[in-house]
């Protein structure tokens, strides 16, 4: 009998012991002093490759939330994910010029923001926190930021997860779509970890403005002075963290290679702006706008990954007036002078590396080996084909499409032909038979490669809306 007592207050005990182990976890884990366990497994849900997904949303008056789309309000809806069903979750439209020109044409098919946790905190799904749809506004390819993103993965870029979506409001179809990770929590802890830096979407107050904080230029240490880059945290910062990203700018600044190593992860911004040249993006950091970039800043050394690629390869000027909108010298665009002189001067993240021999060389090689492995191996004409072939039965039958599916065909077959001659061109510059400077280039226009066969307006243009 007694040897029986003794065995169950042990067991009393030990459940006892579990029971206050399993309190002090989760009061562990709710202050952050233990990280419970990401949930990723949106990734092979939402984001699995190869079909296209379904998302229906369901809201009470879609033509209210539409005639209020450009003003950026969060509506309370539900949505389907593939069947899944989540209520309370935020919808609003997004874009920036996008937004204006679409509603002055009486257009609808607006870019959508999903955030799961808007009005319910800490809803999720799967581990995704939010997420972005975009409509191929100027994009008669669906496939311009599809493509750009997965140059940026192949050359090991943290980049955010994509996949095609056919979105249906209140079960009637409404288009297709390509669903991109939104570039906050979910995002930052599965490329960095649980402990990760800070994340910045930095953009422009106004285009009449200078927005040199956006062009990350050294303004001093106060940080009212960068309000392009602080007020587009996308994770809560503090004082301590705002010092750092200056004084990794003021580093930057001081242009030498040891304050340049010390502030800048070097090799991953090379990378990047190997893609970012390649694609011939002109709305983004290397424009006129300084734009269209996610800064990351971890223990003081700052790093670039991608946002937004509708009007790349060629199709999108600002920034570059003295070019003319056409295929030949978009393709042509030079490798060592990728903006116009006065917007490479004030953009230090690309000149101040550029200065140095040794991080130009690596640029070039990153070049290089994106021509040969992703162009010239064939990873880029299966992308596309297999994108196409995808998405090309959606594309048809979608309703609120901007162009006809004849203009769909020929953007997707422009696209391949813009690379391809990209390619080509980038090879000629690397090799020292095409000039890779503007001033080069307007010295030598017959070295150039002749890209006259194809339209640029093929890839996207106002004019398609109207």
């Amino acid at each position: 009998m007694l040897g029986k007592r003794s065995i169950d207050a042990a067991c009393v005990a030990a459940i006892l012991v579990a029971v206050l182990l399993t309190s002090a976890f989760a009061w562990a884990g709710s202050l952050g002093l233990i990280e419970a366990d990401r949930d990723d497994a949106y990734l092979d849900l939402l984001f699995e490759s190869g079909r296209v997904h379904h998302i229906d949303i369901q809201i009470d008056d879609w033509d209210a939330f539409l005639a209020s789309a450009p003003a950026e309000v969060y509506t309370p809806c539900s949505v389907a994910v593939d069947g899944e069903e989540l209520s309370d979750v935020g919808l609003r439209a997004k874009g920036n010029n996008s937004l204006s020109h679409l509603s002055a044409r009486g257009l609808t098919r607006y870019s959508l923001k999903i955030e799961f946790d808007h009005y319910r905190d800490g809803q999720t799904y799967h581990g995704l926190d939010k997420l972005s749809l975009d409509a191929a506004f100027q994009d008669n390819s669906y496939l311009k930021t599809y493509l750009a993103f997965d140059m940026m993965r192949f050359m090991g870029v943290p980049t955010p997860a994509t996949s095609f979506v056919q979105v249906s409001v209140n079960g009637e179809a409404w288009g297709l779509y390509l669903a991109i990770e939104e570039p906050e929590d979910a995002f930052a802890e599965r490329v960095w970890g649980a402990g990760r830096g800070l994340l910045y979407k930095p953009d422009y107050r106004s285009l009449d403005d200078e927005n040199a904080d956006v062009a990350l230029r050294y303004l001093g240490d106060d940080p009212a002075s960068y309000p392009g880059i602080f007020e587009r945290a996308r994770i809560e910062t503090s004082p301590h963290d705002e010092e750092r990203l200056i004084e990794a700018l003021r580093l930057l600044d001081a242009g030498d290679r040891a304050s340049i190593e010390a502030a800048v992860d070097v090799e991953e911004v090379l990378r990047y702006f190997a893609v970012q040249t390649f694609v011939v993006n002109l709305d983004s950091y290397l424009g006129r706008t300084g734009h269209n970039y996610l800064l990351y800043e971890e223990d003081g050394r700052i790093s670039l990954a991608p946002w937004d690629y509708n009007l790349a390869f060629g199709t999108y000027a600002l920034g570059r007036p003295e070019l003319p909108d056409d295929a030949t010298t978009a393709v042509n665009l030079p490798i060592d002078t990728p903006a116009a002189t006065e917007v490479l001067a004030r953009r230090p993240l690309f000149s101040k590396l550029m200065a140095h021999e040794a991080y130009r060389l690596a640029y070039h090689d990153n070049l290089s080996y994106l021509a040969a492995e992703y162009v010239e191996r064939g990873r880029l004409q299966q992308t596309l084909q297999d994108a196409a072939e995808l998405i090309a039965p959606y594309v048809e039958a979608d309703a609120t499409r901007y162009i006809t599916y004849e203009e769909f065909l020929q953007g997707v077959n422009t696209l391949e032909a813009f690379c391809l001659l990209r390619a080509e061109s980038v090879r000629g510059q690397l090799e020292g038979n095409i000039p890779c400077t503007n001033e080069g280039q307007l010295s030598a226009p017959d070295a150039l490669v002749d890209a006259s066969s194809i339209r640029i307006e093929d890839l996207g243009e106002l004019s398609d809306l109207d």
